[in-house]
């Protein structure tokens, strides 16, 4: 009855309030980021697997924690039962930093624990801000402009599918993390977002069944603070039409968005865009057939994931022009059919996956001239049937991961690589990865 009235039930529940307390009373000074992290949890809306991807981007930019911290912290929370770490394919033990299959859950008790606590403070006071706006039904302290200036540092809008996209002004200037989720299938950033000028995270969402359309997307031009964008379920053409250029984006990510001509047919060329571009990530991106050669303009770029785009076929031949790239991974592109022979110029790649990349049926004949190779997984390459030559060159090869049919194929070099270490995975098929595309 309490929860039909809109209120939490740990309002009127002092005893079960201060049971589920004892839990965060145990974080001593020592463990204060990880209340902290469980706090932000509350920002995410009931029963929703929240992905650690973003958790990490959000992290990265308010407690300056890397990845490796961050998947810490919620092992940690999941040990003291404060969440529940849901990796989706059990085959995720490869160590190499893909997180894309981490999901985090959370009891609705729990959740409304760190609702309660992000709650505390006043309104103008808060660090944290959530706003779930049904309809066109805005907060009462909103609508009266009640606040002149609100503190925040992570604010959180979830909209409705009735919503119109009609904002009344809000002035976070102190404001670093942004999260917009929505579900009409056209949305305007809100005019507000323009005069953010510390913000350092910027996560939309679209909880529609198709990408949906997002205007006003030029405003994001005037955050000069601007570092990680991560963009789901949104239309890259409809963004593509506004010149931008974001000098401090280092990190973009693309999760079941449309791709389209987004990239090729832009009022700005990509790396006029994102100049200082270093980390970029695709997935699920199901449209994207041929990775645009625009996108191996990006000379800063350290690491480029493309996953699980299942119609992807080709690679522009100009992909060895990126040249500062340490990481590759094309995991799960299974109509990829083979990889350019200039990926012999990437000098600086240690990190090469080409898991589960069925269609691929040989690699690069001097592929040995990536002299700085270090690992590579090429799990469930099923068409390959031999390896070029010039893999006797990989002398800074220590790790491959494959199976037990792509084993073979190694052993004739083994005597020439001695301090190779290949490493067996054995498939554990499972379906449970496919929930997340209807969370």
């Amino acid at each position: 009855m309490e929860w039909s009235r809109g209120s939490s039930v740990l309002d009127s529940e002092s005893d079960l309030l201060a049971c589920l307390h004892s839990s965060l009373d145990a974080l001593d000074e020592k463990k204060s980021l990880i209340r902290e992290c469980f706090i932000d949890l509350g920002l995410f809306p009931e029963d929703q697997r929240i992905p650690a991807t973003i958790l990490i981007d959000i992290w990265a930019e308010l407690y300056g924690i890397d990845h490796i911290e961050s998947i810490a912290n919620l092992f940690e929370l999941a040990f003291r039962s404060l969440a529940d770490l849901v990796v989706t394919r059990k085959d995720n033990r490869d160590g190499d930093d893909y997180y894309s299959e981490h999901f985090v859950t959370q009891h609705d008790m729990l959740r409304e624990l760190a609702i309660q606590q992000m709650c505390q403070d006043p309104i103008e006071h808060r660090e944290r801000l959530k706003i779930d706006i049904c309809g066109n039904i805005l907060p009462t302290w909103w609508t009266e402009q009640k606040y002149q200036f609100i503190k925040g540092r992570l604010l959180s809008i979830f909209t409705d599918g009735e919503f119109s996209s009609e904002w009344h002004n809000l002035q976070l200037p102190e404001l670093e993390v942004l999260i917009l989720n929505f579900q009409t299938k056209n949305y305007a950033l809100p005019e507000f977002v323009e005069k953010m000028y510390k913000l350092k995270a910027l996560i939309l969402t679209s909880d529609g069944s198709l990408p949906a359309e997002l205007n006003n997307f030029q405003l994001v031009d005037s955050l000069p603070n601007l570092k990680r964008i991560r963009l789901e379920r949104i239309s890259i053409p409809s963004i593509s039409r506004y010149p931008i250029q974001l000098k401090s984006l280092k990190k973009l990510s693309l999760f079941m968005c449309s791709i389209g001509q987004g990239f090729g047919n832009g009022s700005i060329h990509i790396s006029e865009a994102f100049p200082n571009l270093v980390e970029m990530n695709i997935d699920y991106c199901n449209d994207l057939v041929e990775l645009p050669a625009q996108l191996c303009d990006l000379i800063q770029l350290k690491k480029l994931s493309v996953t699980n785009s299942h119609k992807l076929s080709a690679l522009p031949e100009e992909i060895g022009n990126l040249s500062n790239l340490e990481l590759l991974r094309l995991r799960s592109c299974t109509n990829l059919s083979e990889l350019p022979a200039s990926i012999r110029n990437l000098k600086k790649l240690n990190f090469l996956d080409i898991s589960d990349c069925f269609s691929i049926k040989e690699l690069p004949e001097d592929i040995g001239e990536m002299c700085s190779l270090e690992r590579l997984n090429m799990r469930q390459c099923s068409r390959l049937n031999e390896l070029p030559s010039s893999v006797v060159d990989l002398e800074q090869l220590k790790e491959v991961t494959c199976d037990e049919e792509t084993q073979i194929l190694w052993e004739p070099f083994l005597p020439s690589l001695k301090n190779i270490h290949i490493k067996v995975v054995k498939e554990d098929i499972n379906l449970n990865w496919l929930h997340k595309l209807h969370c």
